[in-house]
């Protein structure tokens, strides 16, 4: 009986070296749409937008790679979770607005998510508990990453996402958070989704060895409600089973010989790391 090798999870100090273009051209994907992004405008504009700017800067979108989808970002609106297909839809005053979006330069990686709350000020209290839903998932997003740097094993992130979240709930009298279980982080390199998978909860598995070479995308989807959902008639976006808002944040980040860096920030992660007391490092 022959046996198979199976692919290693662990990149090589060249491969991570790869890695890095295609996270910035990501990150600047995703920072082209939040200038950008404003009540009137179309989710299919701020699509057009995040592609001209991955195809300047040398890229292709990975997401059109995935079979059966032809859009740059997905942008899930409000109820709507993760991979909400752009279109003609018209952003309003006090959406709340997740971009997803990924590059591939060179056969390599990044996969990114970032959500914006659009002001309306004639909703005051709802535009905040939209924003404070959005900032508690950024924030266990950060919090898994900062455990990324000294965990040993790989299920400690999802620890301590859950940890954040478990202590920040919502200004609904009694309400807490719900994080989806049913959707979660990968793997990432010469393919967008790869093995492992990084949960964004507590798991009784230890998960793979934290080691230099270890590429992950974490990315907490949170929802102001229920964790059920279900797939609208699109067949892509997946929205809240009881129609509560969502927030999905997300970075690709690496560990290398001397620490770890956020590939999907322009500073590595550095700004919002710091008050976590984690310093990362970029790769050499």
């Amino acid at each position: 009986m022959i046996r198979r090798k199976t692919p290693g999870i662990y990149k090589t100090p060249a491969e991570l070296c790869l890695m890095v273009q295609p996270g910035l051209v990501t990150a600047a994907s995703l920072a082209a749409v939040r200038e950008a992004i404003r009540p009137g405008i179309s989710t299919l504009e701020l699509d057009a937008i995040a592609d001209r700017t991955i195809r300047s800067l040398g890229g292709v979108s990975n997401f059109q790679m995935v079979p059966g989808y032809f859009h740059t970002v997905c942008t899930s609106v409000n109820d709507d979770i993760v991979h909400g297909i752009p279109g003609s839809r018209i952003l309003q005053p006090g959406d709340i607005v997740s971009i997803d979006s990924g590059a591939d330069v060179g056969g390599w990686n990044g996969d990114s998510a970032i959500t914006v709350v659009l002001d309306d000020p004639s909703r005051p209290e709802e535009v905040a508990a939209r924003r404070l839903l959005s900032d508690v998932t950024e924030q266990s997003l950060w919090h898994g990453i900062a455990r990324l740097a000294s965990a040993r094993h790989l299920n400690e992130v999802g620890e301590a996402i859950e940890e954040f979240v478990e202590e920040h709930p919502s200004t609904l009298e009694g309400a807490t958070y719900g994080i989806l279980t049913d959707y979660i982080g990968h793997g990432i390199g010469r393919s967008m989704h790869e093995a492992p998978p990084v949960f964004n909860y507590r798991v009784r598995q230890r998960g793979p060895e934290v080691k230099p070479g270890l590429v992950v995308a974490i990315e907490p989807m949170i929802t102001a409600g229920t964790t059920e959902t279900y797939t609208r008639d699109d067949e892509w976006t997946v929205a809240s089973a009881d129609g509560s808002m969502s927030s999905h944040w997300e970075h690709s980040v690496a560990v290398h010989k001397d620490g770890i860096w956020v590939l999907t920030a322009e500073d590595g992660g550095a700004a919002a790391l710091a008050p976590l007391g984690v310093t990362p490092v970029p790769i050499p």
